[in-house]
């Protein structure tokens, strides 16, 4: 399947590093858990980033990203407001849901600066937007395919936390680049698994996640932001 050259650049830019929502600041429990040297490698780095993709609740906010996209492709107004909410609801720790509203917030607000025609599905959030949500709307806007959309979002999520793995226990950049590759075919097949999720199927097993936050809420001393 070819990709139009258009909807691949904006991809490349909406899940670049240097786009900035401020993704580079939050560990997401990862710096609490180098901290317990609960992680302390490249091998259990690996194995975490693996039970989250399979497991955690990236793949919930995959599944609403999917729902915005599909409520902007349709102009719902009103499920993309709905399903924002739902996932504000839905995560696990206080810390985690300003991250998701931070990062929203910074996407949507430099989304209509760059794209002023599409400020309609901006406004049509009532509550703080969150990432998954602003990246659905700016996905549908660029007429980004969904599924290549989907990978775009994780292999971006994924490269983040390798970056801050890197930079905690720390890791080589080649060992960070590895960890990357080995995690290639996990992401194609999550991707397939969340773009067949119903409605009634959306949960996740991420209480691990949750402990590790909410420790990283009260650590002494970090370099994330909480």
């Amino acid at each position: 399947m070819t990709i139009d050259n258009s909807a691949l650049l904006h991809l490349l830019q909406l899940a670049s590093p240097a786009l900035p929502v401020g993704a580079y600041s939050y560990s997401e429990g990862l710096e609490s858990l180098v901290d317990r040297k609960v992680i302390n490698n490249k091998e259990t780095l690996e194995d975490w980033i693996k039970h989250e993709l399979s497991y955690g609740s990236i793949r919930i906010e995959i599944a609403i990203m999917l729902r915005s996209y599909h409520s902007v492709c349709q102009n719902d107004l009103e499920t993309l407001d709905k399903w924002n909410a739902w996932l504000s609801a839905a995560r696990d720790t206080e810390e985690l849901r300003q991250q998701s509203w931070q990062m929203g917030r910074s996407l949507l607000k430099l989304f209509v600066e760059l794209q002023p025609q599409y400020s309609t599905f901006a406004s049509a959030i009532e509550s703080p937007c969150n990432y998954a949500v602003a990246f659905g709307i700016a996905s549908a806007c660029w007429q980004i395919e969904d599924r290549i959309a989907a990978i775009g979002y994780l292999q971006s999520w994924t490269a983040n936390i390798i970056s801050a793995g890197v930079r905690l226990i720390p890791l080589g950049q080649t060992a960070g680049q590895q960890i990357l590759i080995n995690l290639h075919d996990i992401i194609v097949r999550v991707t397939q698994e969340i773009l067949l999720l119903k409605d009634e199927e959306l949960g996740s097993c991420s209480w691990g996640l949750a402990l590790a936050s909410m420790t990283h809420q009260t650590q002494y001393t970090r370099l994330f932001r909480s």
